[in-house]
């Protein structure tokens, strides 16, 4: 039951959290400040992302060295303008070669 709980509280959060973004007045969302704000945000919190799955383990911090070549070879196939899905398979690619390779 307590998963159904935590289902339904999720759902009326992003609901509500959708609702709050169409009743927002356009005073507010015309705002430099608010929009500097949503500009930035999606960009700390992917990047929080990226680091949290690249070094971490559980709640330990790990150097993973196929996880950090990965990183890497994605970085070098944005530099490059790859395709986003061509980044994602070169990513994966060279962490399971190194992996493979029994270098991790």
């Amino acid at each position: 039951m307590g998963i159904w709980i935590t289902v339904l509280a999720t759902a009326f959060g992003c609901y509500a959290l959708k609702l709050a973004g169409l009743v927002t007045p356009a005073r507010v969302i015309d705002n430099a400040a608010a929009r500097r704000f949503t500009e930035l945000v999606p960009v700390a919190l992917l990047t929080a992302l990226v680091a949290v799955q690249t070094l971490g383990n559980g709640r330990a911090l790990e150097i993973d060295g196929p996880r950090l070549a990965g990183l890497a070879a994605a970085a070098v196939a944005l530099l490059l303008r790859a395709p986003f899905l061509v980044v994602l398979f070169v990513a994966a690619g060279v962490a399971a070669g190194l992996r493979l390779a029994g270098c991790g």
